[in-house]
């Protein structure tokens, strides 16, 4: 369900949008007054429509706008406001609010519907990327995963992610953490999506941990130049007495320091054939496997599962 809430104080446009959006199923229309915006706020909707001409004194849309953006929990909450002009210049000083459309009355009803319709769109399109890397997420994983094992194509799947990573953000803090994170979605969407890979894809599982679809037979290359890449750059996310250290010191719960080594990555590589593999579940199965053993092995590492049924023993291991 989506929830679009409207500021209108004398109800005109929000009836006008009850009427357009009656036979919308999952869409929740719901209208406030512009003196309950504190509600609204709390309720945190999916869209919020402001109806300046309604907003009664000593509100304007402009405090009303600038209102909805310092709400943390509505900073990033779509604004649609029907303004009550066409002066080109009051509605750019509306814009400039981080508002993202603005819509002149008198207002038509086929516009004002599929305005709010595509921006429901973006919010569905935008919620399976991640907002840190900017790679997709697991539902259109799994759409690549099935595609490829639906059309009995043979790849491989990467699954990554780092070690030790908890404790660089226990002692750097997540802002550096994530910019690590930043930096690794680089690195590997660097090598699995060169010029020679079309077909190949890339996905941000959450956190730490990300997954790799590779067509053809040069995986394991990849995963060489991802590790060789990572461990070089990785270094410069650390202060010069760490690295020339070679780990970093958390206090653990009791009170005790505990030495942990410079981040590395880790990374379990599944050979997917229709021969061994129904379905994405058991893929994923493997999958977690495989990059449990390589994240077994001391540095950054890469195992792989070559094996054409559950019981053949086919695994390679390598360490960086």
């Amino acid at each position: 369900m989506k929830y679009i809430y409207f500021l209108d104080d004398n109800d005109t446009i929000l009836n006008k949008a009850k009427k357009i959006f009656e036979k919308e199923t999952g869409l929740s229309i719901e209208g406030f007054k512009s003196k309950d915006i504190d509600d609204v706020l709390n309720k945190a909707p999916d869209v919020i429509i402001v109806n300046e001409k309604s907003i009664a004194k000593p509100r304007n849309v402009i405090s009303i706008c600038r209102t909805i953006r310092s709400n943390i929990d509505n900073s990033k909450t779509p604004i649609v406001v029907i303004s009550s002009s066409n002066d080109t210049h009051h509605i750019v000083k509306i814009l400039k609010e981080d508002v993202e459309l603005c819509l002149s009355e008198p207002i038509d009803d086929e516009i004002l519907y599929y305005s709010i319709i595509n921006i429901i769109r973006l919010l569905n399109s935008n919620r399976m990327i991640s907002p840190l890397t900017g790679l997709p997420g697991n539902v259109q994983i799994q759409a690549e995963m099935k595609k490829r094992l639906d059309a009995h194509k043979r790849y491989a799947m990467l699954y990554l992610d780092l070690d030790n990573f908890k404790a660089y953000n226990d002692t750097y803090g997540f802002s550096n953490g994530d910019e690590i994170i930043k930096y690794t979605a680089r690195v590997i969407t660097k090598y699995v999506n060169d010029d020679s890979c079309h077909d190949n894809f890339v996905g941000h599982i959450g956190g730490d941990d990300f997954v790799a679809i590779i067509e053809g037979n040069d995986y394991e290359q990849v995963c060489q130049n991802i590790i060789t890449e990572f461990d070089e750059g990785i270094l410069k996310y650390f202060t010069k007495e760490d690295v020339q250290r070679g780990f970093i010191e958390v206090e653990n719960r009791k009170g005790l320091m505990e030495q942990f080594p410079i981040v590395s990555i880790s990374i379990g590589v599944v050979d997917v054939t229709n021969e061994r593999f129904k379905n994405v579940l058991e893929i994923g199965e493997a999958g977690a496997a495989v990059k449990h053993l390589a994240k077994t092995i001391w540095g950054s590492t890469y195992v792989i599962d070559r094996r054409k049924n559950r019981q053949e023993k086919n695994i390679k291991k390598i360490n960086n």
